[in-house]
């Protein structure tokens, strides 16, 4: 074997063939997203117990006129879940009224007939892949037998999140 210069034949017989057979490889992929409207949350209507005599429970069904009332607006086709914080008494200045349960329902139509009950709770609540839904709430008051006289208040809040 003849060597040129310091390199042998061979050696540039090899790096010539090695070159000749490697050519680099790529591919892509797409990044894709989809951006999915706000969701809204309206108060469509206060949950309204009436009138409530001590020591008498006062039950207000999701079915009832008294039931309360969430609208939610979201994009359709899209599953939501639904937490609850909720208060254990309605209060009127130091006295409390306690809320023995809660009960629940959400429909794809504004109304609580067929709607699909549930529980409201802090713990979430799956709702189906649907357009916007309403949320209709019950419970029941447990007035003691004492219970002071007055106007009872308390705050339901729903939050709503895409799953």
């Amino acid at each position: 074997m003849r060597i040129v210069r310091g390199v042998s034949a061979f050696t540039v017989l090899a790096l010539s063939l090695g070159t000749a057979s490697l050519h680099a490889q790529s591919g892509t992929i797409n990044a894709t997203a989809t951006v999915l409207s706000a969701i809204t949350v309206a108060a469509g209507k206060d949950l309204q117990f009436g009138s409530v005599t001590p020591g008498v429970n006062k039950v207000v069904a999701i079915t009832d006129a008294g039931a309360g009332r969430f609208d939610v607006t979201k994009a359709a086709a899209t599953a939501v879940a639904l937490t609850f914080t909720l208060p254990a008494n309605l209060t009127a200045g130091a006295n409390n009224l306690p809320i023995g349960s809660w009960t629940g329902g959400w429909n794809t139509s504004n109304s609580p007939v067929g709607a699909t009950g549930f529980t409201p709770s802090a713990t979430a609540t799956n709702t189906a892949s649907t357009g916007n839904i309403w949320v209709f709430i019950g419970g029941t008051v447990s007035p003691g037998g004492g219970q002071a006289a007055g106007a009872y208040t308390g705050t339901v809040t729903m939050q709503v999140a895409y799953l």
